[in-house]
């Protein structure tokens, strides 16, 4: 039957006879007359100490097993600890060992090991305090985006996996079908020789989903207020620090809402998951900031506490073009921004988190509203020290005639959009959204440089392992 965690016997302060606990061997030490085991059961950062002492027992045949990575229930008495660092000790009386652990071959030892080494054994590395913790604060950080958006009237949503809308417009879609590939020569063409999808399992050609903001206007353009979170997919050969193929994406989606109502959304949403984790998980939030980013309370103060600055694109250029020197690629008015210059906006200009808003309709998605002077779009990213774009959104395009416009301009097939305009046919209002990849959020809380180790099990270009 349960038993209480290790989190729940240390909160509770309170000494007791007769307790258990089970876990994993951390580590284990022997003196004179005395051995001490570290037991932790993953509930919480801090370890349980547990004392064997000759006077309670004959533990001389069980303590040879109890080595690091061993799995164990221990009986005993929780009494007040001598020692620093805890209040209470659990002075053993019974052990029972579930399963060994060969010393030798265990991958995970009690010395530092590169966050290289540890992506190899994924399946193991949550056993470490450091990815422990990082899971635990992913817990608390998915739990404070829920609670952000119920405690603000939004709908929580789930959109298609499944879907034959590339949303971003950029064919970075992963195909999925239900053809056997095994057997490419049964797989039924047209008679252009293509792949003729009107046979497969859904009758068109579908992919995974790259967003599920298009599926997400619909539901907003009925419910108000909706959000959805869930898995993500972009077939982009991007080996850097802040993509994955697979990742958990927030997307809310309001009715009424233009684009001043989606930047203070999205400042307000970033500061409530924030202090939500800081005041949540503060053991765990300790260790990333004293062994990870010693700067990360800093940080994290900065972006709870400032008023993001709002900035056009076009004067984000003007501020830029003088420092282009420093730069690999050069800034002038029309190009993507890169995130060397993001980061340079908000640490060494603002140096605080930066909205920039209004940027130049070709480098932007073909759902966001123009503006009247037909260059720029009413869309903005949010940019945060670190990791540069942390949120992307914008006011969509609700007039008919401009969406179908654009659309066309960039050779999209707008028959297959139909239920899409719609939207714009039939009751139409302005409306807003915006995306925050979930990983990178974690990045940003945790002080994780690499967006491969803020996942259990990260899915990269060249890397599918587990």
């Amino acid at each position: 039957m349960p038993l209480p965690t290790i989190k729940e016997l240390l909160k509770s302060g309170a000494p007791s006879k007769g307790a258990a606990a089970r876990g994993w061997i951390k580590t284990r030490r022997d003196s004179k007359a005395l051995s001490f085991a570290e037991l932790n059961d993953g509930s919480c950062r801090e370890n349980l100490q547990v004392v064997f002492s000759a006077e309670n027992g004959d533990f001389s045949a069980v303590l040879p097993q109890l080595v690091t990575g061993a799995s164990v229930e221990i009986k005993g008495d929780l009494v007040p600890s001598p020692g620093a660092g805890q209040k209470l000790e659990m002075q053993a009386r019974e052990v029972k060992i579930y399963g060994g652990c060969d010393p030798e071959a265990y991958p995970i030892q009690k010395k530092k090991t590169s966050d290289e080494f540890l992506r190899t054994v994924a399946h193991l590395r949550p056993r470490t305090n450091k990815y422990a913790a990082m899971l635990r604060i992913r817990a608390e950080l998915a739990y404070a985006v829920h609670s952000y958006f119920r405690n603000n009237g939004f709908t929580y949503v789930h959109t298609p996996i499944f879907t034959a809308s590339d949303a971003e417009g950029a064919g970075q879609m992963f195909a999925a079908t239900a053809f056997d590939l095994t057997r490419l020569a049964g797989i039924p063409k047209t008679e252009a020789g293509e792949i003729d999808f009107s046979r497969d399992l859904f009758g068109k050609k579908v992919g995974l989903t790259v967003s599920g903001q298009m599926e997400g206007e619909a539901l907003a353009l009925a419910l108000g207020k909706i959000y959805t979170f869930g898995p993500t997919f972009r077939a982009e050969n991007s080996n850097t620090y802040r993509h994955c193929a697979e990742f958990w994406q927030i997307e809310p989606e309001m009715a009424f809402y233009e684009l001043e109502d989606d930047m203070e959304l999205a400042e307000d949403f970033i500061k409530s998951i924030t202090k939500g984790v800081l005041e949540n998980c503060p053991s765990d939030m300790e260790l990333f900031a004293k062994f990870v980013e010693p700067a990360l309370m800093d940080n994290l103060k900065n972006i709870t506490e400032n008023k993001f600055e709002r900035l056009q694109y076009t004067d984000a250029v003007k501020l830029l073009e003088p420092e282009n020197a420093r730069f690999d690629l050069k800034v002038k008015w029309g190009v993507d921004l890169a995130s060397e210059h993001e980061r340079f906006l908000v640490e060494n200009y603002f140096k605080k988190p930066v909205i920039m808003y209004n940027k130049p309709k070709e480098v932007a998605s073909f759902y966001m509203k123009l503006n009247d002077d037909g260059r720029t779009v009413r869309g903005m990213d949010v940019l945060v020290p670190r990791i540069g774009e942390l949120v992307g959104g914008s006011e969509r395009e609700n007039r008919l005639d401009v969406l179908e416009g654009r659309m066309r301009g960039l050779k999209m097939k707008v028959d297959d959009y139909q239920w899409f305009l719609d939207l714009r046919r039939y009751g139409s209002v302005p409306h807003s959204g915006f995306g925050l990849g979930f990983e990178r959020m974690m990045m940003l809380v945790t002080g994780i440089s690499n967006i491969r180790d803020v996942s259990a099990f990260p899915r990269v270009p060249g890397y599918a392992e587990f």
